[in-house]
């Protein structure tokens, strides 16, 4: 018999219940919780990707958006640009290890808001 241990909630990082104006983890937050920034992760945790696919798999992204997106994600250490000398040019894009770690958090979330979205948007107004 498989006895399985419910997934421990992780606890709330700030021991006094106040979210810092000054904390970094607003920054972070905000790269990984925009619209295009969770997309992007979800697209490249299933493995890497040209910028051709992940455009056509965010649909509606604009190129500059994607360019942005991919720059913050980059930067803040989730993404992996992976540039080949050949021509015509190659450009492929994964995630790191910080990234992979993200986006199977993520991947619950997104699952969640894509079982309950229709429900929500269709809500009566109250």
């Amino acid at each position: 018999m498989k006895v399985s241990t419910p997934a421990q909630v992780p606890a709330f990082p700030f021991t006094d219940g106040i979210f810092p104006a000054g904390c970094p983890s607003r920054t972070v937050l905000d790269h990984v919780t925009s619209k295009w920034g969770v997309l992007i992760l979800v697209a490249l945790s299933e493995g890497p990707q040209r910028w051709s696919e992940l455009r056509r798999r965010a649909e509606g992204i604009s190129e500059k958006m994607l360019a942005q997106t991919l720059k913050t994600l980059e930067g803040d250490g989730f993404v992996r640009r992976d540039a080949q000398p050949i021509i015509p040019p190659r450009v492929d894009y994964s995630l790191t290890g910080s990234g992979e770690e993200l986006a199977a958090l993520l991947l619950p979330l997104v699952a969640w808001v894509a079982e309950h979205a229709e429900a929500i948007v269709n809500r009566p107004a109250s």
